[in-house]
């Protein structure tokens, strides 16, 4: 393709401009260049690979590792035009023939696909006749061992540039300390060093840490301190629940969103929240990822986070278009006991990990030798309860053998139901005459979607029901029918976690769970542990050079305007003083609301610093309220 960057971002994203870094790191791309990019979060890292790989001819590989969010960017840029496919290992295996054959002739222009698929030896053979012309690896960060999210399956990646020695890798994450920016481009095989960084400081955003003993008490007053819209992340799903409904019963509006729920539920709450309808939405960290509102104005941590780089990612979903928002953190002592043992839990023995995967096989009734890349679906209740094992303890161990790669465990998706033809006209003919039942359903389905001899198509078996007369459950039965029979590829509405075995299922003792490197990686989980804790508890360096600084920017200037700076500004100014200026704001505040401009105008006596220090600090105590420019009293 001949087409700019600027031509492409124009004609398919209806842009006029880039963002801050997308276009140096698209330049660098399209020089061949081997590249990295460090984008905070909202920092629109996807145009950084989509448009130049729109620039050349042939197709862009992208490798992710979350599955709903891969489904997403596969929809969203079918619906700028763009062909794109995907391939996971939760697909049926004429979904994952079809998607080959579409970048096999040239048809797609991107194939997204989960890290596992890279480990099997057929789709590199398949990969070699495909003219593959970029490598885009998002999530980055997951193939260093030091990287909160280590993931085994990514160090495939540099298998699949052996068979591509000439085309350039960009490799994209949000979050990374300094040693997993050198170790990223080390596993990746850069042929040189090459790393783009957008500063980590967000001089929009004020960081507030408070030492509570009642958190809700709190809680409260920041959320009628801070108007606008928010996020309030808490560690389980039963928390989610409670704290929504009490801020409801006192008057805000709120829901609650965590992975438990049904999927048409959690898309409803989500959407009211994108909306408007809802201003604050209660969640765990199953909340946010690839959600772009940029008008978020407050995230509330009531549960200290595991490590400085979820935090900032969590945080980093506030203020996105640049205007003032805030970010809290609420702890007590008794989080810092609780986070530590929620740890060591996090990290059981060897031997346990080995008895959770020889019941997971039992459980799915998979022989040894069996099993590999299948994709079951899973509720991992039903599992604790069948061999009496502790959630905790079955959830960790799962996440140690996902880090070793032996499964990949993937949180419910809503993925629609989908159906292809896989008989002939001729053949489907016939069975329309002899069966008038399906008969019905069939003429529906061949009326309204396209497509259905050459893909699998997305339908709805409601909709079928209505249309046809027959009722939904009789609809099912008919194209299950169908299926068995092969007139109809057919895969039902699936909204389960999905659990894919990435090797075939090993005798327990097999499993191979290096001492050293295990007790390496429990070592350095409970050090980004003491991170987030000294973050929380310093009372004395400003919070935003404390985060950019863990990232490694050391010359980042104090924030002025986080709680530690507030406490250093208030102590600079005389007592006397700071109680007339909060008293003559209150006397200003209760003829009605002003504008911080105004407010400072009538305020002239004093230095603006001073006053707008003191104000910050009763917005921060929940006794006025920051709407924008206007300054209301609560």
């Amino acid at each position: 393709m001949s087409s700019t960057p600027h031509e492409i971002l124009k004609k398919y994203w209806g842009f006029d401009s880039f963002r801050s870094l997308q276009e140096e790191i698209i330049i660098s791309v399209l020089q061949g260049n081997d590249t990295l990019a460090l984008l905070p979060t909202g920092g629109g890292k996807s145009i950084c690979f989509q448009v130049p790989a729109m620039c050349k001819d042939g197709l862009c590989l992208v490798v992710t590792p979350l599955v709903a969010l891969m489904t997403d960017q596969v929809e969203n840029l079918k619906k700028h035009g763009i062909m794109a496919v995907e391939m996971h290992s939760g697909m049926h295996p004429r979904e994952i023939e079809m998607a080959f054959e579409k970048c096999a002739d040239g048809r797609a222009k991107f194939l997204y696909l989960s890290p596992e698929r890279l480990e099997t030896r057929k789709f590199r053979e398949m990969l070699r006749g495909i003219n593959v012309t970029l490598i885009a690896v998002d999530e980055a960060h997951c193939i260093s061992q030091w990287g909160y999210d280590f993931r085994p399956p990514y160090l495939k990646i540099a298998e699949v540039r052996n068979i591509f020695p000439n085309v350039p890798v960009l490799a994209l994450t949000a979050t990374a300390v300094p040693r997993v920016v050198d170790d990223i481009q080390l596993k990746l095989e850069f042929k040189k060093k090459n790393a783009f960084s957008k500063s980590f400081v967000r001089n929009n955003l004020a960081y507030v840490v408070s030492r509570e003993d009642d958190k809700i008490k709190k809680l409260l007053r920041v959320c009628n301190g801070v108007k606008g819209c928010g996020i309030i992340y808490v560690r389980n799903r039963r928390l989610t629940k409670e704290i929504a409904e009490v801020l409801m019963h006192n008057g805000i509006s709120a829901d609650f969103y965590h992975a438990g729920l049904e999927p048409a539920m959690r898309l409803a709450r989500q959407h009211d929240w994108m909306n408007g309808k809802t201003r604050i939405i209660v969640a765990t960290n199953a909340f946010g990822m690839g959600i772009d509102k940029p008008n978020v104005r407050l995230v509330v941590h009531l549960d200290l986070p595991d490590t400085l780089e979820a935090y900032y990612q969590e945080a980093g979903r506030v203020g996105r278009d640049g205007e003032k928002s805030y970010a809290v953190m609420l702890f007590n002592q008794h989080d810092i006991v609780n986070s530590r043992h929620h740890l060591e839990l996090a990290w059981p023995d060897p031997e346990t990990v080995r008895q959770v995967y020889q019941a997971l096989g039992n459980f799915l009734q998979l022989p040894v030798g069996a099993g590999k890349d299948v994709s079951f679906d899973f509720e991992i209740e039903k599992f604790c309860s069948s061999y009496q094992m502790k959630p905790v303890t079955v959830f960790s161990s799962l996440k140690i053998l996902e880090r070793d790669g032996y499964i990949t465990l993937n949180d419910a998706w809503d993925d629609p139901s989908k159906l292809f033809f896989a008989c002939s006209k001729e053949d489907l003919y016939r069975y329309q005459l002899e069966n008038a039942e399906a008969d019905k359903v069939l003429r529906i389905i061949l009326r309204s979607y396209s497509g259905v001899f050459t893909d699998f198509t997305r339908i709805s078996e409601n909709e079928l029901a209505i249309r046809s007369g027959i009722d939904s459950p009789k609809v099912t039965e008919l194209l299950t029918r169908m299926q068995r029979i092969g007139i109809i590829d057919y895969l039902p509405h699936k909204n389960s976690p999905q659990l894919i075995f990435n090797t075939e299922r090993l005798i327990a003792d097999d499993i191979a769970l290096s001492k050293t490197f295990y007790s390496t990686r429990k070592k350095e989980a409970f050090s980004m542990l003491e991170s987030i804790i000294s973050y929380a508890t310093s009372a004395t360096e400003c919070r935003s050079r404390m985060l950019v600084s863990y990232f490694g920017e050391t010359k980042a200037a104090d924030c002025g305007v986080c709680d530690v700076c507030l406490a250093r500004k208030r102590k600079e100014i005389d007592g006397k003083k700071s109680n007339e200026i909060e008293n003559r704001i209150s006397d200003i505040l209760l003829a009605g609301p002003v504008s911080i401009t105004d407010l400072v105008r009538k305020m002239n006596q004093y230095k603006e610093n001073d006053v707008l220090s003191i104000l910050r600090f009763l917005v921060e105590e929940g006794r006025v309220r920051e709407d924008g420019e206007i300054i209301k009293c609560l």
